[in-house]
């Protein structure tokens, strides 16, 4: 039975829609859910070079690459390792949707331009405040990434032949 009551969307917001469910974050969530957070993406352009954060920095906003390519970088004694290069539908500075964070590591932008939609934190937790579920599909998808992540680091200490201390990753908080 077709709900004439229900909220239709434009063109262009379904096209966004489906642009941000691409990434692991936003992925469970539905037209209606992503829609609380399309009023509140602010697109901001870089250059080459240009740092986005710093390791360290209060986690204030997550990040949405939507052209361009962003990478990611740890500094060690004035020495910068990459860790990723991220490209559009990739997220960075999840840990936003966490209250009290700082970030891990840098963003830089990698290629000559890109653009990037930023969400900040607080527009976050308000949605979250007030759609729980949205805040429970967004937490399963923070474990998706993680569980990802932890299968890489295995990996990576496995191929490295154990050279740097795995432990030190678990340590209690």
């Amino acid at each position: 039975m077709l709900n004439i009551f229900k909220k239709t969307y434009t063109t262009e917001e379904r096209t966004l829609f489906d642009f941000m469910r691409k990434g692991i974050l936003f992925s469970k969530l539905s037209d209606e859910e992503l829609a609380k957070f399309a009023p509140h993406l602010h697109l901001r352009h870089y250059t080459k070079g240009e740092v986005i954060f710093f390791r360290d920095d209060p986690s204030q906003a997550l990040y949405l690459v939507n052209s361009g390519i962003i990478t990611l970088n740890i500094d060690i004694e004035d020495k910068f390792e990459d860790l990723v290069h991220l490209k559009a539908t990739e997220t960075f500075g999840d840990n936003a949707i966490l209250e009290g964070t700082n970030r891990p590591y840098n963003a830089v932008c990698f290629s000559e331009h890109a653009d990037v939609y930023v969400i900040p934190s607080a527009v976050i937790h308000d949605i979250f405040e007030e759609n729980i579920k949205i805040q429970a599909k967004m937490m399963v998808s923070m474990a998706e990434i993680y569980d990802r992540f932890t299968s890489h680091l295995f990996r990576a200490y496995k191929e490295s032949f154990g050279f740097f201390d795995l432990g030190r990753a678990f340590m209690p908080f």
